[in-house]
């Protein structure tokens, strides 16, 4: 691998029925095959299925979720960064079964083929340190690494550098609130392209209201309802990734936004208020932030929502003119693709990205594999 003028790098997006798939040419980022399996039962299979690839793949780099404070950033897969996602399980639970099972397919398929996790933790890593503490005992959070890591990393550094593109500014003078809405929504503060702070915390379950999980919940709130349900701790997880967010508030099966629109247009007043609580839940960050970024130059919209939801950055923006924000409301519901949806008057431009994560994951990728060694296991924070 060293000395490689180019190499290809798959980036495998596992999901819980499906695997998508990019074969990027590194470094030039040439794409070379891209697809998506649907209805995977066994990700065996489904690695069997990327290996049809008429491409040669000289490694396969995942977009990892959670492995705590020592696995902050982009590693070759050892036992270290297994044991890590195993640790951390319990934090992440999807996501982490589905990446470790993912990974340990490929690594029985394809044998001698270099694997990287870029855990969606290392874009908020260097957030200083009142930004990454809860209030509790310092001990508790060094011992046991409760932080405030933040997630969809790869998504916001796109957001971040595909921002500065956009407005042909340079990317160290911009503050942008980056706004990653879909079946998992965060909002994440950035500045001078650094994360500065990120809604989700601990965990994935944390900030924003998600599709099935609950977003910001008092703690105690748990510990009562544990105590009325009669639930074990196994069940009443259970409940609050399933049953929780979107589809809990609106009981719209799924919490898929478009299908909560539908039944609010239709008179479903519980859907109705579910919408506007998703967007006034959007807003309040974007609010936050410019505070915690001293000004405001753009506001981004990514993610599968923010990409289609006309309804949602409408209701976001709305009511924003004291930062700035003027929305182009034709641009805004009739255009699509990469665009700037604010007026050519308004101090602080709206932007709709497509999401690009599989370009951050193959560039970190490969910045590993050119080293060809492990790197130094990060200080806890």
């Amino acid at each position: 691998m060293p000395g490689k003028d180019c190499m290809n790098i798959l980036i495998a997006n596992l999901g819980s029925t499906s695997v998508k798939y990019q074969l990027l040419e590194m470094p030039s980022e040439a794409v070379i095959a891209k697809g998506k399996i649907e209805r995977v039962t066994d990700y065996r299979a489904a690695v069997e299925e990327v290996r049809k690839l008429e491409a040669p793949v000289d490694a396969v780099a995942f977009k990892a979720v959670h492995a705590g404070p020592d696995y902050c950033g982009t590693y070759l897969v050892d036992d270290g960064v297994l044991q890590a996602m195993e640790e951390f399980y319990p934090v992440a639970p999807l996501h982490n079964r589905i990446y470790l099972d993912g990974i340990r397919a490929f690594q029985e398929a394809m044998p001698g083929t270099p694997l990287v996790a870029a855990f969606e933790t290392e874009f908020h890593s260097h957030r200083p340190a009142w930004a990454k503490r809860y209030g509790i005992p310092q001990e508790w959070g060094e011992k046991y690494g409760i932080l405030r890591y933040g997630f969809h990393g790869a998504s916001h550094e796109w957001v971040s550098e595909r921002s500065a593109e956009m407005l042909d500014r340079p990317k160290a003078e911009l503050r942008v609130v980056s706004c990653h809405l879909g079946g998992s929504s965060s909002v994440c503060a950035i500045k001078g392209g650094v994360s500065i702070d990120c809604s989700m915390g601990f965990s994935p379950q944390s900030g924003l209201e998600n599709a099935t999980r609950h977003g910001e919940l008092d703690p105690f709130a748990v510990f009562y309802l544990q105590e009325k349900l009669n639930l074990s701790t196994e069940e009443l997880l259970t409940r609050m990734l399933g049953d929780g967010g979107l589809a809990g508030l609106s009981g719209v099966e799924g919490g898929d936004i478009r299908d909560i629109v539908k039944a609010a247009e239709g008179g479903d007043l519980k859907a109705s208020e579910t919408f506007d609580l998703f967007c006034y839940s959007v807003k309040k960050y974007v609010g936050a932030y410019a505070a915690a970024l001293e000004g405001l130059d753009a506001i981004a919209f990514t993610g599968g929502i923010g990409e289609n939801g006309f309804r949602v950055r409408s209701m976001v923006c709305l009511g924003l003119a004291f930062l700035g924000v003027e929305l182009d409301e034709a641009i805004n519901v009739a255009q699509s693709g990469d665009r700037i949806i604010s007026t050519p008057g308004s101090k602080t431009k709206v932007l709709v990205l497509e999401a690009n994560e599989e370009r951050i994951v193959a560039r970190r990728a490969c910045r590993v594999l050119r080293r060809m060694e492990k790197p130094p296991v990060a200080i806890r924070a």
